[in-house]
């Protein structure tokens, strides 16, 4: 059994790492990165973020501190919409869906961020 130092960096999961990488690549079907990345879970991370920094706020917080986790999702929008920008350049279906798929990703980022 080995020790680990107690300042030692703390290893991300493999499959972690790969399934970013591969995000931000372009590498995932627009499907999946469009529909479970963005739409399901970007949409329930930002309501979240939303809902807490409100919270805070009307706990008498004060709001830099609620603007700060309001916009703790930020990364990963970024992280989703380039993802969704580039699978939409892979995808071999119709052009009209991958056209689509990337007008709503800027949409959803924006008003994600934002609201």
């Amino acid at each position: 059994m080995t020790q680990r130092h107690l300042f030692s960096r703390p290893s991300v999961s493999p499959s972690i790492k790969h399934f970013v990488l591969a995000l931000w690549n372009g590498q995932l079907p627009l499907g999946r990165v469009f529909w479970l990345c963005a739409v399901i879970y970007g949409s329930l991370a930002n309501l979240l973020a939303t809902l807490m920094s409100l919270a805070m706020i009307s706990a008498g917080i004060p709001g830099v501190f609620a603007a700060a986790l309001h916009f703790l999702p930020l990364p990963y929008n970024i992280l989703v919409s380039v993802g969704t920008w580039r699978s939409a350049d892979r995808y071999k279906g119709p052009p009209f869906w991958a056209l689509l798929a990337r007008a709503f990703v800027v949409l959803w980022a924006v008003a994600a961020t934002l609201a």
